[in-house]
């Protein structure tokens, strides 16, 4: 008798029991590089919720209408940043992802701003080279909740845009509230790896 009711105790609590998402660290996608600390909180099917630790990033500006520009002058920036374009003159080990903050302008011919962005290594977290180019700037960013979408190839303009898109449209949907003036995006891999690329969109959760 006593046998049946611990059994029926544990079928009960395996139903009932909220089930958490696992998660192996680092995640496959950073390719073996030091990316941001962060606990997933829950996965739907439409998008993945994050929370990430306080950390510094490398960043720099810049203000125009092409992403691809935006983005190709930001990473060469913080490239020559790791390269030794610092006060030591030290070459830091490249991170994942290379991250761009967009914020829209007001209007249909406003220049948007576009903030690409370095993780820094764990290492370096405490104190960061200071950069050498004025252009460049340690960013430190507070913990986060971020809301993810993913998606795989190589990755337009188009496609940043209308993932973000549909993304806010989920959020939206399911009644979440979070900063609709800004999103990010997130790519993880070398332009030369062909295959498996992981993309990310992200919108922040607002207080």
């Amino acid at each position: 008798m006593l046998t049946l009711i611990v059994l029926t105790t544990l079928a009960s609590l395996a139903v009932t029991s909220p089930v958490l998402p696992t998660q192996t660290w680092p995640p496959a996608f950073c390719n073996k590089l030091e990316c941001p600390k962060y606990t997933t909180v829950k996965t739907t099917k439409d998008y993945e919720e994050r929370q990430y630790d306080a950390a510094k990033w490398s960043s720099t500006t810049i203000s125009g209408m092409s992403y691809d520009e935006a983005s190709r002058t930001g990473f060469q920036r913080l490239f020559n940043y790791i390269s030794g374009s610092n006060k030591g003159q030290v070459k830091i080990p490249m991170t994942a992802p290379v991250t761009t903050k967009v914020l829209p302008g007001q209007g249909p011919f406003c220049k948007t701003n576009f903030t690409v962005s370095f993780f820094v290594p764990f290492a370096d977290q405490t104190s960061p080279p200071e950069p050498s180019d004025p252009n460049v700037f340690t960013n430190p960013l507070a913990g986060m909740t971020a809301f993810v979408k993913s998606f795989g190839g190589y990755a337009s303009d188009t496609d940043w845009t209308k993932n973000a898109a549909a993304l806010a449209e989920s959020l939206d949907n399911a009644t979440i509230n979070y900063h609709k003036e800004f999103y990010y995006t997130a790519g993880y891999d070398s332009p030369f790896t062909p295959l498996h690329r992981h993309n990310e969109v992200w919108f922040i959760k607002a207080d």
